[in-house]
């Protein structure tokens, strides 16, 4: 069996303020004449559909469209919720969408009953594990604490119990959105840390043919079973250097996989250049970013002037200038963005008590009272989204 597996598709979200929305019509297209012209069986989107849990109509009506053209293939269709979803907004209609062969599982409490499909090797069960938030699910799945580990685990115990009982030799797949021991990270995902722990052991999907994951935006393989097929657009300049994929994945009769990339379209390159304002503005070898969104980092110990406007002579899709001197002694001019970057919410929040402190860190009881009050109101956020 074929399956073509994507996620992270973050629709109606923009790129520093550009409009990603023609970028992702055409990522759609391509997905769907992929599946057409490379035959897939089925599609797994392992969530983060859209990008916000209210999400603009534009992007409602680019997800509508793509649901009919699927549909229309005739190719199921499995769909999960992620963290930046409303699991209740993407859920509704889902019995009737089940009809059109288009599966949206966005119900915890569901996650051990599979999608069954067949193909001349018999049947695959296709099971969709929505984003778990720890506190909001613990005691649906009966889990014995409220962190990832924890409540993935007893999703997947579920999926294991059902599985047990299917005909021997049917094969199994596990959609997940979660951030996995191993993956790398990027600048645009949202954290997820919980208990000041944000990932789960790969581990976790033992017992599985394939674990198609979403969550995190770049491409990776964590095992032959496990993979993350990462965003099919950039959204953040860290992922400059990603290269924007999908899986097409093939499950032998035994359950062996094998994994092959698909490139997605790029609408435009992504540029991190740095260096001083003249040398960008002359170097020849800048010349092939003259057309990429380009993030400049200039390192002239003084302010050049109107910089962004120099800079957008040579570079007109110049998005993102940062300053970062190179004989600055003291760093403490960089922006507060700047200073936060790649920081969890625990790591800020234990910077400020020391900083209000006069540099005397915070102890362990600190530490894990920090840590319960932005698990609290993580859980609050998630209660309050559910309710709107």
């Amino acid at each position: 069996m074929r399956f073509l597996h994507t996620s992270d598709w973050h629709l109606g979200r923009s790129f520093h303020r550009v409009s990603m929305l023609a970028a992702q019509r055409a990522f759609l297209d391509h997905l769907v004449a992929t599946v057409r012209d490379r035959e897939a069986d089925a599609v797994l989107v392992a969530g983060d559909v859209y990008d916000r849990a209210v999400p603009p109509l534009a992007a409602v009506e680019l997800f509508d469209d793509a649901l009919h053209r699927l549909a229309a293939l005739g190719v199921p269709t499995v769909m999960i919720s992620g963290n930046h979803d409303s699991a209740r907004r993407l859920g509704v209609g889902s019995g009737l969408l089940r009809q059109a062969g288009i599966h949206l599982r966005t119900d915890p409490a569901a996650c051990g009953t599979p999608v069954l499909l067949d193909d001349a090797h018999g049947p695959v069960a296709l099971y969709g594990l929505p984003y778990l938030e720890p506190a909001m699910v613990r005691d649906t799945l009966g889990a014995p604490r409220a962190d990832h580990a924890a409540v993935l685990g007893a999703a997947m115990d579920r999926v294991r119990d059902d599985l047990a009982t299917r005909p021997r030799g049917t094969r199994s797949v596990v959609l997940a959105h979660a951030f996995v021991t191993g993956g790398t990270a990027s600048d645009s995902e949202r954290d997820i840390t919980v208990g000041g722990v944000a990932s789960v052991p790969a581990a976790v999907f033992d017992g599985v043919d394939y674990a198609a994951l979403g969550h995190l935006h770049g491409c990776q393989t964590l095992t032959e079973r496990v993979r993350y097929s990462g965003s099919p657009l950039a959204y953040s300049f860290s992922e400059a250097a990603h290269r924007k994929s999908s899986w097409l994945v093939d499950l032998d009769a035994d359950g062996t996989v094998h994994a092959e990339r698909v490139d997605c379209p790029v609408p435009r390159q992504l540029a991190r250049i740095r260096g001083p304002l003249e040398q960008l503005l002359d170097d020849p070898e800048l010349a092939r970013h003259e057309d990429s969104w380009v993030e400049a980092t200039l390192t002239d110990s003084a302010r050049p002037h109107e910089p962004m406007a120099q800079l957008a002579k040579r570079f007109p899709h110049t998005l993102s200038l940062v300053f970062d001197p190179d004989e600055a002694p003291d760093r403490s001019t960089a922006s507060y963005a700047q200073r936060l970057r790649g920081r969890s919410d625990q790591e800020i929040a234990e910077d400020f008590v020391a900083h209000v402190r006069s540099g005397r860190a915070a102890d362990d009881a600190e530490r894990a009272e920090l840590r319960s009050a932005i698990d609290e109101v993580r859980a609050a956020d998630a209660a309050a989204e559910v309710a709107r």
